[in-house]
């Protein structure tokens, strides 16, 4: 069965979150993601937030850029989010964008060196393991979790381009993919993937292709057409079936900026999409 979920794009303030995380969880939808894009909201806090405010609804944050944080500090938001709320979350780490790193202070000269210290330091620590290490950037001595997480604390790792998604495969437990990456190279990576999630745009309602069409020019992506899933229940389910037959085991539905019904949004994806695709 293929996992189905939707973006809340941090675009919109937090305090709209609260309504739209309830509305998905008493709709039945699978996953709620979210994003720590700079200068936004953070992944860490708005996920406590919408775990709390929900029952049974899983939340992931697609991405969290490595050079933000010292590993260890992020092992312990992660494993008290994983045992406050077991099997609900999701967790993505990636380089983030330079450009922003280097706002902050953080860009590194080795983004991947950073990522794969990141991720195997990181999965360590989550496994309840005593973590020694010296590397190039993450460096660690004798460093424990006192409470690990309870169960398997799977780490996504976000990847664009070929050496990244390469090193996701290798050493992360999935791979996220950005919308606008087609449905041939979520099949390319799934051969070497142990799970893929991809984020696709999505419109729905008698406006769907006018406000598809302006948010692909956003992204400066007007010819990414076939990568996008805009109208009805249908057709919207069409194009996640087509995610699906290329190896995407979840299929994240990302909303135009426009959308104007966040909360009819995750309804109708969860409500109307959701049996079509299962």
């Amino acid at each position: 069965m293929t996992t189905l979920g939707v973006v809340f794009r941090p675009q919109n303030p937090p305090e709209r979150l609260r309504s739209v995380a309830r509305a998905a969880d008493e709709a039945g939808l699978d996953q709620l993601w979210l994003w720590e894009d700079c200068f936004l909201e953070s992944g860490i806090a708005t996920a406590a937030a919408a775990l709390a405010w929900t029952d049974r609804l899983a939340v992931g944050i697609g991405l969290m850029p490595v050079p933000f944080r010292n590993v260890a500090a992020l092992a312990m938001e992660a494993a008290t989010l994983h045992r406050l709320f077991p099997d609900r979350v999701l967790l993505t780490v990636g380089h983030g964008v330079q450009d922003w790193m280097e706002q902050v202070g953080a860009r590194v000269g080795s983004p991947l060196t950073l990522l794969r210290e990141h991720v195997e330091a990181l999965k360590a620590l989550l496994a309840g393991e005593t973590v020694t290490t010296s590397g190039r950037y993450v460096k660690l001595d004798k460093v424990k979790l006192d409470y690990p997480p309870l169960g398997p604390a799977r780490i996504y790792a976000g990847a664009t381009g070929p050496k990244t998604r390469a090193l996701a495969c290798e050493v992360a437990d999935g791979i996220l993919l950005t919308a606008g990456t087609p449905p041939q190279e979520v099949a390319a990576v799934r051969s070497t993937a142990k799970a893929v999630t991809v984020y696709v745009h999505a419109a729905t309602g008698p406006d769907a292709e006018a406000r598809m069409a302006r948010e692909l020019e956003s992204w400066d992506e007007s010819d990414g057409w076939d990568a996008t899933a805009a109208g009805d229940a249908a057709a919207v389910a069409a194009v996640v079936n087509r995610y699906r037959d290329a190896g995407a085991d979840a299929v994240i539905l990302q909303p135009t900026a426009d959308e104007p019904d966040l909360e009819g949004f995750v309804r109708f994806t969860a409500q109307q999409v959701g049996p079509l695709v299962r």
